[in-house]
């Protein structure tokens, strides 16, 4: 009975586990019709990803409608669509973001029909559509590359939703109820102090911005698959190597002597500190078209400020003076 109870405790673990899994794909689905409107049924959809040659393929349903779930993010993809009888269609450089069901359809024509002109209709996941599940962000490599950002923190490209307020906040709910996610594990917090992912106490980020492929920001998603937060679910999958070698390097320092000295026209004494951080990546592939690797590495330095401040002596005053007293100081101490 014992070892029953602790298999049958196993499966419950492991179903509770399941239950609040987070995003780290894509997907794409759409209707095959031909140029009278009518569905086709049997024809042949593949997508491949350009990079790294990861390749998936369907057949369309009885009413032409496919589904091509657990996609690769990022892309370009090449997206062919084939049938007996008609002209294959392709189409280029499309792009899948994180947690996106694009919407993509195709009208094929009869092949061998002439016509002076081909029309390839298709709908890229227009804002009003029934895979939608609700108000979402996604933030790709291209923008992590181009936006600013001071503290190489991933609440500064968050707060690109329009929900989002100061401190990773979401709706005005504490961050501390947000859900996080990192390729998919829970990524929060466990002791739910200071900051609302690991090493919040340190003020260190967990993640290497420069690992990070994209990110998405769900808002109240309708979908089973996300659970466990009620301000917001962001989900962040890190890059992965394709079939060509990439590598960065990189290096950011900050100190005292780029601060300014005066507030005001006061001089102010901006106190001694500094921050560097530098790190590099790489990815490539092991197998051509089927295994990869990528690899990070980043360090951290910082020396933060102390307090300037030191107390008034015989009604001193100055820019770094406080209005508490010398005696009061020390009767505290005492």
């Amino acid at each position: 009975m014992k070892t029953k109870n602790l298999i049958l405790l196993f499966f419950c673990f492991f179903i509770v586990q399941s239950g609040f899994s987070q995003i780290t794909t894509s997907a794409m689905n759409g209707t095959i019709i031909d140029v009278k409107g009518e569905s086709l049924y049997g024809a042949n959809v593949t997508a491949t990803h350009v990079p790294s040659g990861t390749f998936y393929g369907v057949t369309t349903q009885d009413n032409g409608k496919y589904n091509i779930p657990h996609m690769r993010v990022g892309g370009p993809y090449t997206i062919e669509v084939s049938y007996l009888g008609y002209a294959t269609e392709t189409i280029n450089d499309v792009y899948l973001q994180l947690g996106q069901k694009l919407n993509l359809g195709f009208s094929m024509s009869e092949e061998g029909v002439m016509v002076d002109e081909l029309t390839i209709i298709g709908k890229l996941d227009p804002i009003l559509n029934g895979e939608r599940t609700g108000a979402s962000t996604a933030v790709d490599r291209n923008q992590i590359d181009r936006l600013p950002t001071i503290s190489r923190s991933a609440e500064d490209y968050t707060r690109l939703n329009p929900m989002s307020a100061r401190g990773g906040s979401f709706g005005g709910r504490n961050d501390q109820y947000n859900g996080y996610s990192l390729n998919g594990a829970i990524f929060n917090n466990p002791f739910g102090l200071d900051s609302s992912t690991p090493g919040g106490q340190s003020d260190a980020q967990p993640v290497s911005l420069d690992a990070i492929d994209q990110i998405s920001v769900q808002i109240a998603p309708y979908d089973v698959t996300q659970s466990g937060f009620t301000g917001a679910s962001i989900n962040a999958v890190t890059k992965s190597g394709t079939n060509e070698f990439h590598g960065t390097a990189y290096g950011f320092y900050r100190g005292n002597s780029m601060s300014g000295s005066k507030v005001r026209g006061v001089e102010a004494l901006p106190g001694d500190f500094s921050s560097s951080q530098f790190g590099f990546g790489i990815g490539g592939p092991i197998i051509k078209n089927k295994l990869f690797f990528f690899a990070n590495f980043e360090k951290e330095q910082r020396s933060d400020l102390g307090s300037n401040f030191i107390p008034s002596v015989n009604g001193s005053t100055g820019a770094n003076v406080s209005r508490v007293t010398q005696e009061d100081m020390n009767t505290v101490k005492n």
